[in-house]
């Protein structure tokens, strides 16, 4: 920044000295600019030069305002910079604040499940299940559980097309999830799902929840839930075989989504499906 108001200076210099400055030749003090050898016209005699208008010129008095004015500025901002360098910096507040001293008496105590719904589901997952009857037994095709645990390929296993199940469970953030199942006779089964998703990204409980195909099926809500769903799907026939039928039930709470099936060869009522889900609800 010196060296430009030395420029500045240099500048004003050379302009103010080429305007000033006379200029060598055969000038006279009376009449600068006009030498003696100039023909002189007297009043109203016209010269050689073509007719017309005569052209404006553009003078140096406004070359010489703009250039004092740039000037002007550069030499204020020079000056401003030499002001601001002798003054000692401003202090800023500090970045950090006053510690807050925990109030006296003893800390609170933390809240009971009955008051906080992430006590009661990121504890044992199997607590929450319905337990199964007494006198039932647990189905062969229900050997993918491990002490009421289903892993991610597990779960995906027990549905259909299992491929792309994985592939969306992981997708939908998949955490865990616990399972149920009891038989009763060889034509009677049931059984209860509770998984769990992070919902890091998505409501992915909800979304799985009403993600069923139940084209073939009549829904109804259930008592007890704002989104909840129960199903009777029509019949399953096959020659040689008996009818199979099946009841659903599907909503979800938080993060958990809640899916139960009820099997048999012969009609569901409708009181069963919505009973279990009603009281499985209730424990979430």
């Amino acid at each position: 920044m010196g060296l430009l108001c030395a420029d500045s200076e240099s500048a004003l210099h050379l302009l103010w000295g080429d305007v000033l400055e006379v200029p060598e030749g055969s000038e006279t003090p009376e009449r600068p600019g006009v030498s003696d050898d100039a023909p002189i016209l007297a009043p109203g005699t016209a010269s050689d030069a073509p007719s017309g208008p005569r052209p404006r010129r553009r003078g140096r008095t406004t070359l010489i305002v703009a250039t004092a004015a740039v000037l002007g500025l550069v030499a204020g901002t020079c000056a401003g910079l030499v002001v601001q360098a002798h003054r000692a910096p401003t202090e800023l507040p500090p970045l950090s604040q006053p510690v807050v001293t925990q109030a006296e008496g003893p800390a609170p105590e933390p809240l009971s499940a009955a008051q906080d719904h992430r006590v009661k589901t990121d504890g044992d997952l199997r607590k929450l299940l319905l337990p199964r009857p007494k006198g039932t037994k647990v189905p062969e095709w229900a050997q993918e559980q491990k002490d009421g645990w289903l892993d991610l390929a597990g779960y995906a296993h027990a549905l259909e097309d299992s491929d792309r199940e994985f592939d969306d469970l992981t997708e939908a953030e998949f955490r865990r999830a616990a399972g149920v199942s009891w038989s009763v006779g060889s034509t009677d089964s049931t059984e209860i799902r509770l998984v769990q998703y992070r919902q890091e990204e998505n409501l992915s409980a909800a979304i799985r929840a009403n993600d069923w195909n139940v084209d073939d099926a009549t829904g109804s809500p259930f008592p007890g839930s704002s989104d909840g769903m129960v199903y009777l799907f029509k019949p399953e026939r096959k020659a040689g075989y008996l009818p199979v039928y099946k009841a659903q039930a599907a909503a979800w709470r938080g993060d958990i989504a809640m899916e139960i099936w009820i099997y048999d060869t012969k009609p569901i009522p409708k009181s069963k499906i919505v009973d279990l889900a009603e009281r499985q609800l209730e424990r979430l």
